[in-house]
C-alpha cells in the first residue's frame, strides 16, 4: 500500500509511523484511518520488527478529527458516501450497521491487537481522536510542547475510540471524568501528574528517548513473550477474578517453557551473552493464541 497521509520507516527492530499532513497539523481523516491500519498489518506480518513508535510531523501529534466539512464532521448520514445506509426507510436507525462504527475506534482495535508493542511520542498538541488513539499504545511519551485534549463535550459528542473503556484503566475514573466532563485542553506537566504520559522531554530529546526504549524491549526480550504479555496485561485488565488469569497465565507458562526461547533466555542468561530467541511472532505463536476467540477457554 503506497501511503499518503503517514510514513512508515523501518529503522533496524523499530518502526516508526509518523501522521503526515503537517499542513494541517495531522488532522485524522478516513485515509489517515485506512493507512493506519494497513501499517500495523505491515509491522505485526514483519517478524524484523520488534516495537513500534508512533508520531507526528511538524509541531504537532495530531490535532483531532479534520473538521474540513465544517457543521456535517461528524454526521455520517450527510457525509454520505461509504459511511452511509445505517438509516431505514422508516426513519429508524440499524446500529448494527458497520457505517455506525466510529473511525477512530476502528484504529485503536487496530492497535490493541498488535503483536508488536506501541510507544507514542507525543511532540505536540494532540486533541480529540489525537489523544484517544493513544490510548491502546503501551507507553506514551510527551515533548514539554505537548498538550492534550478530551474536547467532545465541547463539540457535542461524546468521546470515542474506545476510550470510555481505555482512559480509565490508564489514569483512574476520578481524572478520566475531569478531563472529560470538562473538555480542557491541558500541557504536558498535567498529563505526567495525572498518569497519562510516562515522561516528558525537551522536543529534540523526544524521538531518542522514545527509540532508547523501543531498543531496550528489542535487544533483550523475546517477541513471542512480549507479544503474548501485551495482550495478556491488556485483556486480563478486565477480568472477573484472578482465576481466569491464573488459567492464561498457566497456559502460557506452559507453551512457552517448550518452546525454544525458554531454552535461549536461560542459556544465554548463564552464559553471559545476549539472548539469540528462535522463536517468531508470524509462526510460533502457541495454539490456544487468540485464546479470546476460543469457546473452550470459556
Amino acid at each position: 500500500m503506497t501511503f499518503t497521509q503517514i510514513a512508515l520507516d523501518i529503522d533496524g527492530p523499530v518502526a516508526t509511523i509518523t501522521l503526515d499532513r503537517e499542513a494541517k497539523l495531522n488532522a485524522f481523516t478516513g485515509t489517515m484511518m485506512d493507512e493506519l491500519i494497513a501499517a500495523f498489518d505491515v509491522t505485526d506480518a514483519d517478524d524484523s520488527v520488534r516495537a513500534v513508535i508512533v508520531t507526528g510531523r511538524g509541531r504537532a501529534f495530531c490535532a483531532g478529527a479534520d473538521l474540513s466539512a465544517g457543521a456535517a464532521t461528524f454526521d455520517y448520514e450527510k457525509l454520505g458516501g461509504k459511511r452511509g445506509g445505517p438509516v431505514r426507510e422508516d426513519g429508524s436507525i440499524d446500529y448494527s450497521h458497520d457505517a455506525v462504527r466510529d473511525g477512530g475506534g476502528r484504529v485503536t482495535l487496530r492497535i490493541f491487537k498488535s503483536l508488536k508493542p506501541v510507544i507514542a511520542a507525543v511532540n505536540g498538541p494532540a486533541v480529540g481522536i489525537g489523544v484517544t488513539m493513544q490510548l491502546a499504545m503501551d507507553v506514551r511519551m510527551a515533548s514539554e510542547t505537548a498538550r492534550f485534549g478530551f474536547v467532545f463535550a465541547r463539540r457535542g459528542i461524546v468521546p470515542e475510540a474506545g476510550s470510555s473503556w481505555f482512559l480509565s484503566k490508564l489514569v483512574g475514573l476520578p481524572q478520566a471524568l475531569e478531563w472529560c466532563m470538562t473538555g480542557r485542553v491541558f500541557g504536558a506537566d498535567e498529563a505526567l501528574k495525572g498518569g497519562l504520559v510516562r515522561s516528558v522531554h525537551a522536543a529534540d530529546d523526544l524521538l531518542p528517548a522514545a527509540r532508547a526504549l523501543a531498543l531496550e524491549i528489542a535487544e533483550n526480550t523475546a517477541p513471542v513473550s512480549v507479544a503474548l504479555t501485551r495482550q495478556m496485561l491488556w485483556r486480563m485488565a478486565g477480568a472477573e477474578s484472578p482465576w481466569d488469569a491464573h488459567r492464561l497465565d498457566s497456559r502460557a507458562i506452559y507453551a512457552r517453557g517448550r518452546a525454544g526461547d525458554a531454552r535461549e533466555g536461560v542459556v544465554s542468561f548463564l552464559e553471559k551473552r545476549p539472548p539469540v530467541y528462535p522463536d517468531k511472532v508470524s509462526t510460533d505463536m502457541p495454539d490456544f493464541y487468540p485464546w479470546w476467540d476460543e469457546e473452550v477457554y470459556r
